[in-house]
């Protein structure tokens, strides 16, 4: 069953987009004068995302990237199609057409970029664990024998695999209970059936201040690199890649880039790549 599941997936975002008036781009061509003859180009996201990208309780669409999305390609007068899409099929469903990027707090990793092509890197990240203070868990090392979670397809679960000795050797059964979003982990951690959460720096410090439980919570390092969050696309689509890097470049230098960073961050969280 859970091998239909991303199956029917795909095909339901098919016939959306074919609803909507929008065809199913050619993965194998540059697809550039197509989103300027239609006026619009659908990127996927994972809609539990926050701050970066999540649905709003009226259904509408916030984050981070959302706004710097819809400022990027407004400047090419194209239109953003916003397809949530389960976040362990991403790379599959940009391969198919159905989506044209993806747009979400994406890390570009050497691993992906066997598949995907990255635009120019806008924001740091890092991997943290989240621990309950009463857990008395305040280091990788606390976590020996302790239950972890992990989103599924994530670049977390992807440096906890490819890294055991930081992390995996040290937990229970050497393995990371898997999640289809950082929400339902979250949920699983308050309710103390798992002791840890691998999870990215900016969800966890905006999820937990927004609450107002970040003082019954440690948040620490687990050693991983410090990963750069970029957009993916099709190695054939280099005129979008060129366009969304030169977008980037402009907003900053209008000052657009930073109101839209310190509206959620507080903060500049720009690389220098685009400064």
């Amino acid at each position: 069953m859970k091998r239909v599941i991303p199956w029917l997936l795909g095909v339901l975002s098919l016939v959306l987009l074919t609803a909507c008036g929008q065809t199913v781009s050619d993965p194998k061509v540059d697809n550039w004068q197509k989103y300027q003859k239609e006026q619009s180009i659908t990127i996927g996201f994972d809609n539990t995302f926050v701050p970066m990208g999540f649905e709003q309780k009226d259904g509408s669409y916030a984050g981070f990237d959302i706004d710097l999305a819809n400022q990027v390609f407004d400047s090419y007068g194209i239109h953003v199609n916003w397809q949530p899409i389960d976040w362990d099929m991403k790379e599959t469903e940009l391969k198919n057409g159905t989506i044209d990027a993806i747009w979400n707090g994406y890390s570009a990793t050497d691993e992906r970029r066997e598949s995907v092509a990255f635009t120019k890197p806008y924001m740091k990240n890092e991997q943290v664990l989240v621990t309950k203070k009463a857990s008395g868990i305040q280091s990788v090392d606390g976590m020996k024998e302790k239950r972890l979670g992990a989103q599924t397809g994530s670049s977390g679960y992807m440096d906890f695999e490819a890294n055991p000795k930081i992390l995996k050797n040290k937990v229970k059964n050497q393995k990371a209970t898997q999640y289809q979003s950082f929400n339902e982990a979250l949920i699983d951690l308050q309710n103390d059936r798992i002791d840890g959460l691998l999870i990215d720096r900016v969800y966890a410090n905006y999820y937990l201040q927004t609450e107002g439980i970040l003082k019954d919570y440690n948040v620490f390092p687990v050693g991983f690199e410090t990963e750069s969050f970029a957009v993916g696309v099709r190695k054939a689509d280099k005129t979008l890649k060129k366009k969304i890097d030169e977008a980037f470049v402009k907003l900053y230098q209008k000052g657009q880039f930073q109101k839209i960073s310190k509206e959620w961050f507080g903060t500049d969280v720009a690389t220098d790549d685009i400064k």
